[in-house]
């Protein structure tokens, strides 16, 4: 039976879904900064995808930590400390002039405070205030993650050409302090803090109570299960071809063909506009539909786009605009049933957890692709080959989840009682 009263997770919900509007906002930044950069100071392509590089990659590391850190802290206080560092470290990059502070503040202190607000934090908001739609927040959530750093680069792009790209930073800070007054107003760590049951649970309903994992102890135990090798693996591949190209690389390979910086962006708009609607999607189907058929489809059809997009690109903004609706539904789709398939592998407790472990998977083939197409293009002198390899893995990707069967998602390995409670 449905609650008939309004349930205060949806308050955290929708400032979880601001933050992660936001910070990945900040995070895609350099996106529309590359080539006003190259301009300006003379840095290459391959030097500003390094320090996009090393962003995404701590975007992910952090990720298992910050699932640990906030069971043992709190949402509110390690949220508000992550929005502090990101004001901070984003409005000191209108002064660098030097390769190594674009490496430091773009690099190390913006990774390391996105790191805290990824794709763990919704799954961990979801799995502490949801036992009902759980799948619907979590697709919700997943959007904005995905969707913040495209409906924020129109607006920046249009800062840059008119004022120059400090002016865009300088607004990035400023939304992080009002974001940071959100949190500090409404978020609340568990639902037990308000004297509530997550959504959906009634009194009588009977609970295992069981302690999560810390990070290394359920990397070991992940590390044993087939269930994990799989999901890490595409995952992988997801972040490579969504972040890592398209987020860094469009706009850029955009302007290689002749199209403006503010047209490209407004077609990363449109791809942000999708991925609301397909990843909320995702989840309702995820709530009803195998996880493994949903990945499949998912996977395949973004391969086919990513390996037609230099066709698409060599004929003009019209044929993009289809690719921007068409990749946009698929962006990030994959989040709700990746993060099902590690519930049921290995438990609700330990789902926050691994899915850290799995997400730091999607962020190093961001960051490898971040760099590697940063690379081709330097080399080859545009992003074809990129677009090519990065197709055919999400190819491979999808076909996986229809060879491998049901049982490495049903059987959980062994826990160990000790290990449980490290």
């Amino acid at each position: 039976m449905r609650p008939l009263k309004f349930h205060y997770g949806w308050v955290v919900a929708a400032v979880t879904f601001t933050v992660l509007l936001v910070t990945a906002g900040i995070r895609a930044t350099p996106g529309i900064l590359m080539v006003p950069l190259e301009s300006e100071f003379g840095w290459s392509r391959a030097v500003i995808s390094g320090a996009v590089a090393i962003n995404i990659a701590l975007f992910g590391l952090i990720g298992p930590f910050a699932a640990s850190v906030m069971d043992r802290w709190g949402l509110r206080r390690v949220i508000l400390c992550a929005l502090a560092l990101l004001t901070v470290s984003v409005a000191l990059t209108s002064r660098m002039t030097n390769e190594w502070e674009l490496t430091l503040l773009w690099g190390v202190l913006v990774g390391t405070g996105t790191g805290v607000t990824s794709m763990v934090l919704a799954a961990v908001v979801a799995t502490r205030w949801f036992d009902e739609r759980r799948g619907l927040v979590l697709g919700a959530l997943s959007a904005a993650n995905a969707t913040g750093q495209l409906v924020f680069l129109p607006l920046l792009a249009t800062l840059v050409e008119q004022r120059g790209w400090r002016s865009a930073t300088l607004l990035v800070s400023a939304v992080a302090i009002v974001v940071f007054a959100i949190v500090w107003a409404f978020m609340r760590d568990r639902p037990e803090d308000l004297g509530l049951l997550p959504y959906g649970r009634h009194p009588g309903d009977a609970v295992t109570a069981a302690r999560g994992l810390g990070p290394m102890t359920a990397l070991a135990l992940a590390m044993r299960s087939k269930a994990f090798w799989i999901l890490a693996g595409t995952f992988f591949i997801c972040g490579a071809s969504t972040n890592g190209l398209i987020g860094t690389h469009l706009i850029a390979a955009c302007h290689d063909y002749g199209i403006s910086p503010v047209r490209s962006a407004e077609l990363l708009a449109v791809m942000g506009i999708f991925d609301i609607i397909g990843t909320t999607g995702s989840g309702w189907l995820t709530d009803r539909y195998s996880s493994r058929h949903l990945l499949w489809a998912y996977y395949t059809l973004r391969g086919v786009s990513l390996l037609f997009l230099p066709i698409a690109l060599a004929s003009g903004v019209s044929r993009l605009g289809w690719f921007a609706v068409f990749y946009g539904l698929d962006w990030i789709a994959t989040v709700p049933p990746t993060v099902r398939l590690t519930s049921e592998a290995f438990g609700r407790e330990n789902t926050g957890v691994i899915y850290g472990w799995i997400g730091a998977s999607h962020q190093l083939g961001a960051s490898l692709a971040a760099f590697g197409a940063g690379a081709i293009r330097t080399v080859a002198g545009d992003y074809r080959l990129a677009f090519w390899i990065a197709g055919t893995l999400c190819v491979l990707a999808g076909t996986s989840f229809l060879t491998i069967g049901r049982r490495p998602f049903a059987a959980r390995p062994s826990l160990n009682p000790v290990a449980q409670g490290a």
